[in-house]
């Protein structure tokens, strides 16, 4: 909730300098946790991002893999080469190739690491991007409706802490969610419709 906090208590007046300072104050609430849910850009960019992260770790075990297979091979020469059954010329052989796949392993290693710590980043920073661009589009569907409707105030009532009380009869979350979901490619209200993926706000 630390990004709704930041960006709707520093630009909870909307609609204020439309009007004369001497208009009434006419106060509109909007759960913008709901609405940040319940918009369909939301689910379509978490199925992307759940699908990306699917891949990096397919790659991610796909290395692993490697590396396992690389040490299963080092044990395996390694046990070669102190076989008395094989020839000294052929041990010698087999602790060269020891040698070799040790570099191997600590490459493996280090370029395993790597991608795991770029995954992570790439991941996390695509994650920002998203649902910074989306509260932009969200907050001005609000501050659209707000101006619309008169209104010189909105606060957001999914911050329920910061308010006693907030009048239900002059709530236009569903009247925003409404104004976003109109050009959603797929109907959102029938059964099956949408993306099956959570959304996690930070």
């Amino acid at each position: 909730m630390k990004i709704l906090r930041l960006t709707f208590l520093t630009v909870v007046l909307l609609a204020a300098t439309a009007l004369s300072a001497t208009a009434q104050t006419k106060v509109a609430s909007v759960d913008l946790k709901k609405i940040f849910n319940s918009y369909w850009k939301t689910k379509q960019a978490d199925a992307a991002l759940a699908s990306r992260t699917r891949e990096l770790q397919k790659e991610l075990k796909d290395m692993a893999d490697n590396f396992d297979k690389a040490q299963s091979d080092y044990k395996q020469l390694l046990d070669q080469a102190n076989d008395p059954a094989i020839s000294p010329e052929e041990r010698d052989k087999r602790k060269l190739a020891a040698a070799d796949k040790a570099g191997e392993i600590t490459s493996n290693k280090t370029a395993l690491e790597q991608f795991q710590r770029q995954a992570e980043a790439q991941v996390s920073d695509q994650t920002q991007r998203m649902r910074s661009n989306l509260l932009t589009e969200i907050q001005k569907a609000v501050s659209d409706k707000a101006k619309a409707g008169g209104y010189t105030m909105v606060v957001n009532s999914s911050l329920t802490e910061e308010f006693v009380y907030v009048n239900p009869d002059t709530d236009i979350t569903d009247a925003v969610l409404t104004q976003l979901n109109a050009g959603a490619p797929i109907d959102l209200n029938k059964p099956g419709g949408g993306f099956n993926v959570s959304t996690n706000l930070p």
